[in-house]
């Protein structure tokens, strides 16, 4: 059997921590920042933690499982 490939785009989205957490920067942050104020722009600078089945299907795609 071939082996597994990675998912090369998610590897360019998500952050693997040492602990096995996965990471990923929130979304509605990339323009039109001005119109947002500055507790909105600096709580979309923040990453957040991805948990549950999403986050075993995360692993399973960057072959960490």
């Amino acid at each position: 059997m071939p082996k597994a490939k990675t998912h090369k785009g998610l590897t360019k989205r998500v952050k693997v921590t040492a602990r096995g957490k996965i990471l990923r920067k929130m979304s509605f942050g990339g323009h039109l920042m001005s119109r947002k104020s500055g507790e909105r722009c600096r709580a979309l600078r923040r990453k957040r933690v991805i948990g549950g089945k999403t986050a075993e299907n995360i692993k399973q795609a960057l072959g960490l499982k």
